[in-house]
């Protein structure tokens, strides 16, 4: 009997060079001032960078393994409801495995009431985050359709998350000065003088650049990730393309692609720093997707730290003429409309 289930290296340009392009570009910055920015002056952090990837915390953990053992009867006695609940909490956190094993669940009726449309939405999270079965049954699943069930959707509890999703737009007063929020400690002093300089040209606070930078590099020129991010601000190629990168190796270029990247992210967003964060990490279109922190654990995590690195001002001055806002962003401001 099945239960209805309620689930609420290349070479780098001299110095002549990149800043005949800064000004050809336009910057409003003295250029006098520039530092030199070069793979050859620039310091490789002495600790690797942040490492990325599906880590849960433990407690989540404990509900997916919880739920497993009620799941399939492993020395407790069989409840399908009570393991869907707890895979549902698992997978609101970012637990691939919970949002995969729900999924199933739904799709093969074990104990709860079929419901597809719920199953595809989870196995495309759960694959978006590398799991290769969740992969496969999407793919004969086929794209999901309408708004993510409730088992996707950020926690309540989620409050430093949840807080920028129910504010009516609107920017910081510009009246109101807070104090300064230093650079990150490991921040080479080239890199800071560069984007103090340059960030007010995207109206940019300096500090975002440098909690962005600090959570993808660690400050490494070199960095590459398995996805083929590059460099300090981590462009993919696409994003590098995009903003008119033509070296994303070059840190200088590199710098200016990802501010360019975040000035486009505070428009299309509002200023909600917690969704901006949330899309440079996972793309402005998960972010859409999933009407606001996508259900990655890594997207999550990357989320919290941006947060914790500025203080938690959830908000930032942005720039509307860069280009409209999220068409997502009305549903963002009525949480009602999540339910519908």
């Amino acid at each position: 009997m099945t239960t209805p289930l309620d689930l609420s290296t290349s070479l780098v340009p001299r110095r002549s060079a990149w800043l005949g392009w800064l000004l050809a570009a336009g910057c409003s910055a003295s250029l006098a001032q520039l530092p030199t920015l070069s793979l050859e002056n620039l310091p490789r952090p002495s600790t690797p960078p942040p490492e990325k990837g599906a880590v849960v915390p433990a407690q989540v953990q404990r509900w997916r393994l919880e739920a497993m053992a009620l799941e399939h009867g492993d020395g407790v006695e069989r409840d399908a409801v009570r393991a869907a609940q707890l895979y549902c909490r698992a997978a609101r956190h970012g637990d691939p495995e919970a949002q995969f094993n729900l999924a199933w669940m739904l799709t093969n009726s074990r104990g709860i009431e079929r419901d597809e449309a719920q199953a595809a939405h989870l196995f495309a999270a759960a694959a978006e985050q590398g799991l290769a079965q969740a992969r496969n049954m999407l793919a004969r699943m086929g794209t999901p359709l309408g708004p993510p069930p409730a088992c996707l959707r950020p926690p309540e509890t989620d409050a430093p998350l949840q807080a920028a999703l129910h504010k009516k737009p609107m920017q910081p007063p510009r009246a109101m000065v807070l104090p300064p929020i230093p650079p990150p400690r490991n921040a080479p002093p080239q890199i800071v003088t560069f984007v103090n300089l340059l960030a007010p040209d995207y109206k940019l606070e300096p500090y975002l650049v440098l909690a962005i930078m600090a959570t993808e590099s660690n400050f490494d020129p070199l960095a590459l990730s398995p996805r083929n991010a590059q460099g300090l601000m981590q462009l993919i190629p696409g994003t590098a393309a995009r903003f008119k990168v033509r070296d994303a190796m070059d840190p200088a270029q590199n710098i200016r692609g990802g501010m360019a990247y975040l000035r486009w992210l505070m428009a299309f967003f509002e200023g909600d720093v917690v969704l901006v964060a949330a899309a440079y990490n996972a793309g402005e279109r998960a972010v859409e997707r999933y009407r606001g922190v996508p259900p990655f654990a890594e997207t999550r995590e990357y989320v919290r730290r941006i947060l914790a690195a500025v203080q938690y001002r959830a908000l930032h001055p942005f720039d509307p003429t860069v280009t409209p806002p999220s068409s997502v962003m009305i549903l963002l401001r009525e949480p009602d409309q999540l339910r519908r």
